[in-house]
């Protein structure tokens, strides 16, 4: 499984060319046949600083990902909306994308 966690400080007089981009490259990541799940999220203390979590089944799938059109257009889009150079945390681990936490279970 690839894990990929990338932090972006968007520019704040292109956040909304922003919103309406990764809007359109979430909803194409994840009709990939490797995608597990793809989110992204705003930081709650900085309302241009966004975190995209994305997960595939593989590293072919994670190479198959960097080579489809959409990112290939995505990536110099977001050259253009951001206010520095991205931050990433990319893993390659064993084992299934998500197992349920053993710390918390829903209370009715």
């Amino acid at each position: 499984m690839i894990l990929i966690v990338l932090k972006a400080q968007i520019r704040p007089e292109k956040r909304a060319e922003w919103l309406e981009g990764i809007e359109r490259y979430t909803a194409n990541v994840r009709s990939e046949p490797g995608n597990v799940s793809f989110d992204y999220y705003q930081n709650g203390g900085d309302e241009n600083e966004f975190v995209m979590v994305e997960v595939f089944a593989d590293s072919a799938a994670g190479d198959a990902h960097v080579a489809t059109a959409h990112a290939q257009e995505f990536f110099p889009f977001m050259s253009t909306v951001v206010a520095k150079k991205p931050q990433i945390n990319y893993q390659n681990l064993d084992g299934a994308a998500w197992s349920e936490m053993a710390e918390v279970t829903p209370v009715d």
